[in-house]
């Protein structure tokens, strides 16, 4: 806060950094320019009058919470369109800027999160150049607000299981939606349940009693001037739940409701007038968009463990706690290696995953430019990368979040501290777009057809040609450097994949179908997957801050190096049985790195306040009187503690309602 005291214990901490904080910042921004265009958008967002709550959100009923939200979400939205007039706009820019200058605003999610994280999406991705044209304007511009449907009461990750039906009626060309069962209501789309009147409704399409699987279809839902639903139509909001409480997630069920023929997305596949149906060339095209969206996940896990180590790590250097020598200051918890284990990995895993979420991303971009050439060939490898990373990110994060909430004591578990809603977040993100289990069993069907390639000696696509390595040589021998790590996950990864296919195999030879090897096998399929994922992560940190290195000043690039380096000996001490299993690694080498995992810590605690204060999180946005930049931890405690509604009056209306008459029966 400018012009309130600072923390001496802060003052100190940022003296003793060795870099140059700003730096950093830009970084993480992904770029000076970015930098600027954030802070001049938070300035704009913190600064409006009509953004602040007189009374704190938490203290606010269901109802109120969520015409809170909306009110701010209209403010915010025109506010980011100004701000884009004004500064050429791109996906990045949205995880860069728009997203974090956003999230203290609006707490609990915006209603119109699905709107522009899915509905518009959608219609650029699998829309027609003409349906684009139709809707984008209007989608764009708000003049419709839509959400995405996929998932069911009864479904969610298996989509062949949905039981929303589309019938095309060729006499008047138009599809029948209907919702044949309870279990087949639509449940979950953000916005849904109030405040969106258009929706990607995701369906079973049938032509002549023939299912031809689904299809996405723009479906209105309510009247544009009384917001009233429409006829066959019925919707409402599921309830509260452990985080997202303002997103307005809904549900959905269709009695009989009709739509024209051009309301279906008809980018792959095609209804023609009279119900031709044309298949499209290649059903992995409607991909796009979920594969974006986990793309965004993985940065979003990022941004939540950087609010949360931004928090704890702040935290811990002013809190001081017990007396390990008699007569001497309580010390820093932060200068307990207990708590640099607990908090240190969490740093650098945030910067992990926006690395590798950056890496994900480009090569998304490269892989669509290659499918508007044609070439499908590297599809299969993104959707494999993006299921793995998405599943594996959101978990760690999830994790590494409470771990740093726990790493607060007591005052982590107040509403204050922001740690219940950061938690809400991030713990909703291992099962939306993606079951966790689910995903890195998809990724496992790639790392099984990539291991008989191996066997056959065939090309491999880039992220599994490790497995030929392992293949030719097996075991090589181990060093305790960052380059022989990865190549021992790689090792694990290679290892588990061989041995699960092997117990396919050998339960297929015992008799036993294959869908039933395969379920048999799968709990060494999930293994193997997320094996391939520790080894995509470590190798993509590594590699990538090795060649941005060059790129930064000699004191900033010695400690990026160290947090890779902590990361891939954080993680090799985690996984030792399975390096044990399946590389080179010995128990001396164990203890060697024991002991370079502890001397990390030590080398990355003068720096460690000023890392967190390179995320650059503003204290509007960061939300938690544990982490803010001043340091004022107890005098902010006590500022929210007496904003609670309960503290207005001495004495409450509950004491003569209830207690005192209840006291009275008890008198002797």
């Amino acid at each position: 806060m400018i012009g309130q005291k600072v923390n001496e214990d802060l003052v100190k901490e940022r003296n003793k950094c060795t870099f140059d904080v700003e730096e950093l910042i830009h970084f993480v921004d992904g770029g000076k320019e970015n930098t600027v265009q954030r802070r001049e958008l938070e300035e704009r967002l913190f600064s409006n009058k009509d953004l602040k709550d007189d009374v704190p959100v938490d203290y606010l009923s269901h109802k109120e919470k969520y015409e809170n939200a909306v009110k701010k979400a209209c403010i915010v939205t025109e506010i980011i369109n100004e701000h884009r007039k004004q500064y050429p706009y791109n996906i990045l820019k949205l995880n860069n800027v728009y997203r974090p200058a956003t999230v203290g605003v609006l707490k609990n999610v915006s209603p119109f999160l699905l709107h522009n994280g899915m509905f518009v999406p959608t219609i650029m991705g699998q829309g027609t150049p003409e349906q684009q044209e139709e809707w984008l304007p209007k989608a764009t511009a708000m003049k419709v607000i839509g959400t995405y449907a996929q998932t069911e009461l009864g479904h969610g990750t298996f989509l062949r299981g949905l039981e929303t039906t589309a019938t095309y009626d060729p006499t008047t060309e138009e599809f029948v939606i209907n919702t044949p069962t309870l279990t087949a209501y639509k449940w979950w789309p953000g916005g849904l349940a109030h405040t969106t009147n258009y929706c990607i409704v995701v369906a079973q399409l049938y032509i002549k009693d023939k299912c031809l699987g689904v299809h996405p279809f723009i479906v209105q839902l309510r009247d544009l001037e009384t917001h009233q639903p429409l006829p066959g139509i019925k919707l409402g909001e599921i309830g509260p739940k452990l985080g997202f409480q303002t997103a307005n997630n809904g549900f959905l069920a269709f009695d009989n409701v009709r739509i024209p023929r051009k309301n279906m997305l008809m980018k792959n596949s095609q209804v023609l007038k009279d119900g031709t149906f044309v298949k499209s060339q290649n059903d992995k095209l409607t991909y796009g968009t979920m594969v974006m969206v986990r793309v965004t996940i993985v940065r979003d896990a990022a941004y939540c463990l950087a609010s949360a180590s931004t928090i704890a790590v702040r935290y811990a250097a002013v809190r001081h706690q017990s007396q390990p020598k008699p007569n001497e200051p309580e010390p820093q918890i932060l200068d307990y290696l207990t708590q640099q284990h607990k908090l240190f990995i969490h740093i650098a895993t945030s910067h992990a995953f926006r690395i590798v979420g950056d890496w994900l991303w480009d090569t998304f971009v490269q892989v669509n430019l290659d499918m508007r050439k044609g070439n499908m060939d590297q599809l299969p490898e993104l959707h494999a990368l993006a299921c793995c990373l998405k599943a594996v990110s959101s978990l760690d994060a999830s994790l590494g979040v409470e771990q740093c909430r726990l790493a607060c004591g007591g005052h982590g578990y107040m509403a204050s501290s922001n740690f219940p809603v950061l938690y809400g977040l991030i713990t909703a993100s291992v099962t939306y777009e993606g079951e966790h289990t689910v995903l890195l069993l998809q990724t496992a069907r790639y790392l099984v057809k990539a291991w008989k390639q191996t066997l056959e000696g065939k090309a491999m696509t880039p992220t599994v040609s490790y497995l030929l390595d392992y293949f030719k040589s097996n075991r090589n021998q181990w060093e305790n450097t960052p380059q022989r790590i990865v190549i021992g996950f790689q090792e694990v990864a290679a290892g588990k994949t061989k041995a699960a296919c092997e117990t396919i195999e050998k339960y297929v030879n015992a008799g036993n179908d294959y869908e039933d090897a395969w379920n048999l096998a799968s709990v060494q399929l999930v293994s193997a997957s997320e094996a391939h994922c520790r080894a995509i992560i470590c190798n993509i940190f590594l590699s990538e801050i090795q060649r941005l290195s060059t790129t930064f000043s000699q004191n900033l690039a010695i400690v990026m190096q160290q947090l890779v380096e902590l990361y891939l000996v954080y993680w090799t001490l985690q996984k030792t049985g399975d390096l044990l299993e399946y590389s080179s690694i010995s128990k001396a080498d164990i203890a060697v790195l024991r002991n370079r995992y502890e001397e990390l810590l030590t080398l990355i605690r003068p720096n460690a306040v000023g890392l967190v204060d390179g995320f650059g999180i503003r204290d509007e946005t960061l939300g938690s009187a544990l982490g803010s930049y001043d340091g004022r931890v107890y005098e902010r405690l006590m500022e929210e503690a007496l904003k609670s509604p309960l503290n207005a009056q001495p004495v409450n209306d509950s004491f003569h309602k209830y207690l005192k008459p209840f006291m009275s029966k008890a008198k002797l």
